[in-house]
């Protein structure tokens, strides 16, 4: 079959949890999924008896999400959130950006969680795992409905999000920028839209997302970017114009991530290489390895994040002096948490 545009994923891997898998052998001896013509996107319906997950790793920030969708239909290449796609019975590959599972009642339940006497309010992270501003978000709008809520409540909520259409929830973002509340990140890869478009083909252009980023600044709501992942060998030499970019667009926080590529991410990454940039494959590839102690892929915290080695010594050292450079001492602000409104009412005393 013909290379997909539109898509990160070039291949349907096997589930590990599916007890038989029906597959062909491609001539790279990888075991795939026959595909006759380019897969459509499909919609499940998901009933989640709670919305807000928590996790305890010590390298991510916050610990509690909520994410309104299972799958993603921007088609990042590299995501890690693929292999939680099996868990639902489907694929990490074409799965993972063609069968989406909406949760439709996420915003009753995050109330739910709110209205509970014993709720303790933290930081929640929209887009924990998938991006909460996805294109199936202009249909369903759960993630709108879920800043109502947040804003009903005086809750802190920070966003990560590779699309421009965030600005849509100016109004409501503004609201709860007033308060210190809300946060919001744009995870900016590269600027170079030829290999945006091939290493996520369905998000916001680098332009429409500081365009986006300008726009939300300007109504005074705290915005920052996230380069990430960066690449060895792809992308790692646009640190600094990503960073000058993001804070003359008034971006106040700056933060990244390597690549890693866990689980069933290695095959696919590896088969979107040989397709896309057949020429350095071997490069990128030992690179990525020498991030991670000799793998590709990292479950070590701290490392998992940020790499080690030499490479890694290189991007972090360009990424510090970037980040002195264009933000100075400009960081985020801790959100508040003493105005929660138990209850959803304002207090009278």
């Amino acid at each position: 079959m013909d290379y997909l545009k539109g898509k990160g994923a070039q291949i349907n891997v096997p589930n590990k949890f599916a007890s038989h898998v029906i597959s062909t052998e491609s001539a790279d001896g990888l075991d795939e999924e026959l595909l006759t013509e380019k897969p459509r996107t499909q919609l499940f319906k998901g009933t989640p008896k709670k919305i807000i997950s928590t996790n305890k790793s010590p390298d991510i920030g916050l610990s509690a999400s909520v994410n309104p969708y299972q799958g993603c239909e921007h088609g990042c290449v590299y995501c890690y959130a693929r292999n939680s796609h099996e868990y639902w019975g489907f694929s990490a590959g074409l799965d993972f950006e063609t069968k989406i599972i909406v949760k439709p009642e996420a915003p009753q339940l995050l109330e739910k969680e709110f209205l509970k006497p014993s709720y303790k309010p933290k930081t929640i992270m929209l887009s924990g795992n998938t991006d909460c501003y996805q294109p199936i978000e202009r249909k369903f709008e759960l993630t709108r409905k879920l800043l109502e809520v947040f804003n009903k409540y005086q809750h802190p909520v920070g966003i990560i999000t590779k699309n421009a259409l965030v600005t849509r929830d100016i109004d409501i973002l503004s609201e709860l920028a007033k308060s210190n509340l809300v946060q919001v990140i744009f995870s900016i890869t590269s600027l170079d839209e030829k290999l945006r478009q091939k290493l996520e083909p369905r998000t916001a252009s680098a332009k429409k997302k500081l365009i986006a980023m300008q726009k939300l600044a300007e109504n005074n709501i705290p915005v920052g970017v996230m380069n990430a992942p960066i690449i060895p060998g792809l992308n790692h030499h646009e640190i600094p114009d990503i960073l000058k970019n993001s804070a003359n667009a008034g971006a106040s926080f700056a933060s990244y991530t390597v690549v890693r590529l866990n689980g069933q991410i290695g095959k696919i990454f590896y088969d979107w290489l040989q397709k896309n940039f057949p020429d350095r494959v071997e490069k990128v590839w030992h690179q990525i390895q020498d991030l991670h102690g000799g793998n590709v892929n990292d479950t070590a915290f701290g490392r998992r994040i940020k790499g080690d080695g030499k490479i890694s010594e290189i991007i972090r050292n360009l990424f510090e002096v970037s980040k002195r450079k264009y933000f100075g001492a400009k960081s985020f602000t801790p959100l508040e948490t003493s105005h929660f409104r138990r209850g959803g009412a304002y207090s009278l005393f």
